[in-house]
């Protein structure tokens, strides 16, 4: 995230705890997923003037941020937003799981029902600002699939599927669906290329999409639900119709190769 206008997330201080009150606006805004793991915070000037507050109060705030893990503070290089979430699944963690079958199936079956409840209140929740970022991230997955680009368009689906997280402004779905969508950008579980290469998966995959946006928009929380539960569904029933026709064509070309030797 690029800070261009500081003054819309950062606001005045009251001088009488204004370390304090530096210290909560900051975590807030990263408990509340606004600053997501990664993120530079903009320059002391930047915030001590947004925030209007000495640098002396800005520095003490930060450092306390960064003895509490929430901050990293690169000499000479800012303070960026720190890892918090990322041991639920780490990389052995993974890595094990992305081998074993039931894994990979208990995966999509969470996803199921963690998005059709996470659908389901981005229905009843979602502002109007919230509304206008999914309308765009929506409008941006049309293009790339009129543009036929598989890789924009998979990396958008993230981009969607995070973002009805983030509207139902819960805090712990946010970050834990932040922390799924970490490996379901990674491929660990189902390679999206492969599922597009089956026929008409694409077209079906965007009009499930679209399912799920219209009811959010529409503030169906049901249909949204249910939308979204039919979504992963879907993946499911591909994804294991594709493991079986690899098998099948395992199968025939040893077939086929004992019968030419």
């Amino acid at each position: 995230m690029t800070f261009n206008k500081v003054e819309k997330i950062f606001y005045p201080i009251e001088q009488s705890r204004a370390s304090n009150e530096v210290e909560v606006q900051i975590e807030t805004l990263i408990l509340e997923g606004v600053l997501r793991v990664g993120d530079k915070l903009p320059s002391e000037r930047e915030l001590s003037k947004s925030m209007e507050v000495s640098r002396p109060i800005l520095r003490t705030a930060l450092a306390s941020l960064e003895e509490r893990g929430l901050i990293i503070i690169r000499h000479g290089g800012g303070a960026y937003v720190a890892d918090i979430i990322g041991t639920i699944f780490a990389k052995p963690v993974v890595e094990l799981v992305g081998r074993n079958a039931k894994a990979k199936a208990d995966y999509l079956e969470y996803r199921r029902e963690i998005e059709g409840l996470s659908a389901g209140m981005a229905a009843k929740r979602a502002t109007p600002a919230d509304k206008t970022l999914l309308e765009k991230i929506m409008n941006e997955m049309l293009a790339a699939h009129d543009a036929k680009d598989a890789e924009r368009e998979a990396k958008v689906d993230v981009e969607f599927h995070s973002a009805i997280g983030e509207c139902t402004h819960n805090v712990i779905l946010i970050h834990t669906l932040r922390s799924c969508y970490a490996l379901f950008s990674d491929d660990v579980f189902f390679n999206r290329k492969i599922i597009y290469q089956e026929a008409g998966s694409r077209k079906a995959l965007l009009d499930q999409h679209k399912s799920i946006y219209e009811a959010i928009m529409a503030g169906d929380s049901a249909k949204a639900s249910a939308a979204a539960q039919a979504h992963i569904s879907f993946i499911e029933t591909i994804t294991r119709d594709i493991k079986q026709k690899n098998i099948w064509q395992e199968v025939s070309q040893q077939r086929l190769a004992l019968r030419e030797t």
